[in-house]
């Protein structure tokens, strides 16, 4: 069966992501579509060099009627974020972005899976998935999955473990009322809270090591994008390969950790080939509930102020 995938938004975090999927993935279709079409079609000959190493793919720039066929969309797209600007400054902007494309694929006869990037992400999954009519499980974001990964490099340094051995996530939104689950955390098999030196101020510093990393990668460099990419072709992969895979994802809530509002925020679920199978709903201690409880209420606040 061939494999077709449609990338929207050549940018860093894009091309990155064409990059990795190509080199890790069988794909026998991706279709660039970018408003710079001299972008989209040069980055598809420098791709194409890849082929010769990583088997024939079939690389072109398209537009959004090149969706009907394809298997996934995913959506880089969007006004990245800006020293001293939150995920969720960029809502307005990147809101009138989002309807300039999901419409448009929508209406090509488009029935597989969307995979939102572009931030405030958990706001611009759960309109994907309005916008468009599709079942939930169909509409992915990359949710919390580049801050564990943050996470779990942090912990690892500190520790001075393997980072394999680290089992830690960050839940809620992408952003600023994210945290971590420390209560859950592993590490070696055994719980994080009881390794020597994991005090509470310890903790609080690792969270703050976290939630400012990316701010400080923006600062440096101007964007962050090779970790996101990464965790967009290991999405891509498991829905193309039909791969079970627990990422924390924008996924939608359906009463777990008591938030009914339906909304997609950051949680550890399985997606393969159909999507999202299910969430996984881990334990918090009530500090940490009250924290996704509170994460959630930021959301449904911010879509509210958009009705």
């Amino acid at each position: 069966m061939s494999r077709k995938v449609l990338l929207v938004g050549d940018g860093a975090v894009g091309s990155n992501f064409a990059n990795d999927l190509l080199q890790t993935t069988r794909v026998d279709e991706l279709v660039i579509c970018d408003l710079n079409k001299d972008r989209a079609a040069g980055d598809c000959l420098d791709l194409e060099d890849l082929t010769y190493f990583t088997g024939q793919t079939k690389l072109r720039a398209g537009d959004y009627s090149d969706a009907a066929d394809a298997d996934v969309v995913v959506i880089t797209a969007g006004v990245p974020r800006k020293p001293g600007e939150s995920r969720l400054d960029l809502i307005k902007k990147n809101e009138a972005i989002l309807r300039s494309i999901v419409d448009p694929v929508v209406a090509s006869g488009f029935s597989g899976i969307f995979v939102v990037s572009a931030n405030p992400v958990d706001i611009l999954t759960t309109l994907t998935q309005k916008l468009s009519g599709f079942p939930k499980k169909r509409v992915i974001g990359t949710g919390t999955s580049l801050d564990s990964a943050r996470l779990r490099v942090e912990l690892a340094k500190r520790l001075q473990v393997p980072i394999e051995s680290v089992n830690a996530w960050v839940l809620g939104e992408h952003g600023d009322s994210s945290f971590e689950n420390f209560s859950s955390a592993m590490v070696n098999g055994k719980p994080l809270l009881d390794y020597p030196g994991m005090t509470e101020a310890a903790l609080d510093e690792i969270e703050a090591h976290v939630r400012e990393k990316g701010g400080e990668i923006i600062g440096k460099k101007g964007a962050t994008y090779y970790g996101v990419a990464m965790i967009l072709a290991k999405i891509v992969a498991a829905i193309l390969e039909n791969n079970d895979l627990a990422l924390p994802l924008s996924a939608p809530l359906h009463g777990e950790y008591g938030i009914k509002d339906e909304i997609y925020l950051g949680t550890l679920a399985i997606i393969n080939g159909q999507g999202i199978s299910h969430v996984l709903e881990l334990p918090l201690n009530d500090s940490e509930l009250a924290k996704m409880q509170a994460s959630a209420a930021t959301m449904k606040a911010t879509l509210d102020s958009l009705e």
